[in-house]
Order: structure tokens, then sequence, then C-alpha cells
């Protein structure tokens, strides 16, 4: 292990981790967003739009990112729709990651008692405000310990963005490797960098599922 090139790669490892940490904020906010529609439109079984909803959910969750990744950033072109290749690891993370958090959604508003909504209609509220008011505030805090499997989950799929050659970690020490033949400390770096991300990640989400868990479902 040369401690000589691990200083000298710093700089790429820095815009790397800059990159992932860009990626996996924006393409998360956006598959929170898709999964709490998605998961509001089948709790409510909205007509037609529940069905199309289930489609989407079945069609992001058994297809690879890989192949959405290659789909977006080569298919579309030849149909006249051309992204660059950040825009498209942003939508393929948030079309698989919505799909994942609507899951995460759907098993906490599932959780919220039935009488609770009855007595949401009893006091003439419409779905939509049974929605804001009754089941969102519940089932969040149900969804937590899924929401946050997903979003580290989706972290680590970033890595896959490197076929498409977006200059994030994975992408950064495969160029490196190539080009100076040291897998040794490119990996370790590679392995530090997404370890300073997620551990703790994972802890803070351990602490936040010990705040939110309910009397019902331990201590």
């Amino acid at each position: 292990m040369d401690w000589q090139i691990i200083q000298a790669a710093l700089p790429q490892y820095l815009t790397g981790f800059r990159e992932t940490i860009y990626l996996s904020l924006v393409g998360i906010i956006l598959a929170l967003l898709v999964g709490i529609v998605i998961s509001l439109v089948t709790y409510f079984k909205v007509p037609i739009l529940a069905k199309i909803a289930n489609f989407y959910v079945e069609v992001a969750r058994n297809t690879p990112l890989l192949i959405q990744l290659l789909f977006l950033y080569y298919a579309f072109p030849v149909l006249g729709i051309k992204w660059s290749a950040t825009t498209c690891g942003i939508i393929g993370l948030a079309f698989l990651g919505g799909a994942y958090m609507a899951d995460g959604f759907s098993g906490g508003f599932y959780g919220v008692a039935p009488s609770q909504l009855d007595s949401g209609r009893a006091l003439g509220l419409s779905d939509l405000q049974l929605a804001w008011y009754v089941v969102f505030p519940q089932g969040l805090t149900l969804s937590v310990p899924a929401l946050a499997a997903n979003v580290i989950f989706l972290i680590k799929e970033t890595s896959i963005f490197s076929i498409i050659a977006i200059p994030e970690l994975t992408n950064t020490t495969l160029d490196l490797i190539g080009m100076y033949y040291r897998s040794n400390e490119y990996l370790f770096m590679l392995v530090v960098a997404y370890a300073i991300i997620l551990i703790p990640l994972s802890l803070l989400f351990t602490w936040l599922e010990r705040k939110v868990r309910h009397a019902t479902f331990g201590n």
C-alpha cells in the first residue's frame, strides 16, 4: 500500500465524492416525491391512475438499473430525446427509487388503523384531506425503516453510473486503475469513501427509527 499514491489521488476522489453525493441527493429527493404520489394513488385506489401506478412499480422494480440507464442514455437519442449522462443518472435513480419508496410508504400507510380513516370520514374529510391529515403523518413514521433501507440502497446503486461515464466514485476508481494499475490503493479509497457516506447515515437512521417507533412495534 503506497500512501503517496493515495495522497496524489485525493483530488480526483473528492470530485467523485461530491458527484456521488449530488446524484444521490437529487435522485433520492425525486424518488421520495414519486413514491409519495404513487403510494397515495394506490392506497386510495384512484381509478385508472392506480393501475398505471401498479404497472410502473412492477416495471421499475423488475428491471435492473443498468438496463434502465442504457435505455435512457442510448435508446432515447434515437427517438430524438437526448439528455446528459448526469440527467440520465438522476432520472434512472428516481425511476427505480420511486417504485421502492412507493412500496415503503404503502407499507406504512396500510399500517394506519382503519378506525382512523372511519373517524376522518365521519368528520366529513375528503380523500385528499384524509391523506394529508390522517394517513400521511401516521404512515410516515411507520415507513421510516423501509425508507431508510431504500435510501442506503439507492446510494450504493450510484456505483452503476460508471457505465455511462458519470465521474462518480466508482468511475473515478476504474479510470485511475486503468491509467496507473494500482488496484489496492484505489479500491481501498473507494471502500473508505462509501464508508464515510453510508456508516454515519446508517447510524442516523437507526437512531431515527428508535425515535419514531410506536409502542406496539417495540420500545
